[in-house]
């Protein structure tokens, strides 16, 4: 059984069918792209799968659980986390403490008055755990909002990880950044998935990413499944080429 199992989801907004009977499997361990012009109806997919819309039609299982109609937290709860385009940090505060909130929140310590002294190693353990995950150990003491898009973003990557989730989805971690930014932020999750074998679904406009990355590619067009396969097989095929780059390369 897959991780994650979409099987003919389909959202529509009164007249408009934003999303078509869309399947997709992604296997534990898995690093799985979905790409696609704008209007394809990614996000809205995305918005699925983490629970902030409920299907039209069709169902949605993770981890062996139907949770087509389970809500974003509770899916939190269950393993599955997500960053957003716009990232979602607290930018007065320091990295550090960013991630004490994440970690608190998700060990239930944040309404808590007081909290044990072995809580309390446990959590800045856990704390530092991701600093050097994160590369963010050098910035820890630094506020969120002096820092770079780019490790920014690192940051919100590493408040969702905190949650210590099965599987990770990334809404376009590449945003806005300039190629170094880009290379480093590419770089984080690879790490995180290769070394700490983490399961992630991935939308991204940078081909540059997502053919560096991914272990399989989805590709939507106007709300279906134009195409799915490995790198190699959505680089070389046609109907990718026509429909989302535009064009056909030479000698196809």
């Amino acid at each position: 059984m897959s991780l994650l199992e979409v099987r003919g989801v389909t959202q529509r907004f009164g007249e408009l069918v934003a999303v078509k009977d869309v399947s997709l499997d992604v296997e534990a361990g898995e690093l799985h792209a979905i790409i696609g012009p704008n209007g394809a109806g990614k996000t809205t997919f995305f918005n699925m799968i983490s629970g902030f819309y409920e299907p039209t039609a069709g169902r949605i299982v993770f981890d062996g659980t139907d949770v087509t109609d389970i809500p974003a937290h509770e899916r939190v709860a269950m393993g599955m986390a997500r960053t957003f385009q716009i990232t979602e940090v607290f930018p007065e505060l320091t990295v550090r403490q960013n991630l004490r909130i994440a970690v608190e929140v998700t060990r239930g310590l944040r309404l808590r008055l007081f909290s044990t002294r072995g809580q309390a190693a446990a959590t800045e353990q856990r704390i530092d755990e991701l600093l050097e995950m994160g590369g963010l150990a050098g910035n820890a003491e630094r506020h969120v909002g002096e820092l770079s898009h780019g490790d920014q973003r690192s940051t919100e990557i590493m408040m969702a990880l905190a949650t210590n989730p099965k599987l990770l989805l990334l809404d376009e971690p590449a945003a806005g950044m300039g190629h170094k930014e880009t290379y480093d932020t590419a770089l984080l999750i690879r790490r995180l998935h290769r070394k700490h074998k983490l399961t992630i679904v991935l939308v991204e406009h940078d081909m540059r990413v997502i053919f560096n990355l991914a272990d399989r590619i989805t590709v939507l067009a106007e709300g279906e499944v134009l195409d799915r396969g490995t790198p190699d097989e959505i680089a070389a095929s046609e109907k990718v080429q026509v429909a989302y780059l535009g064009e056909k390369r030479e000698g196809s």
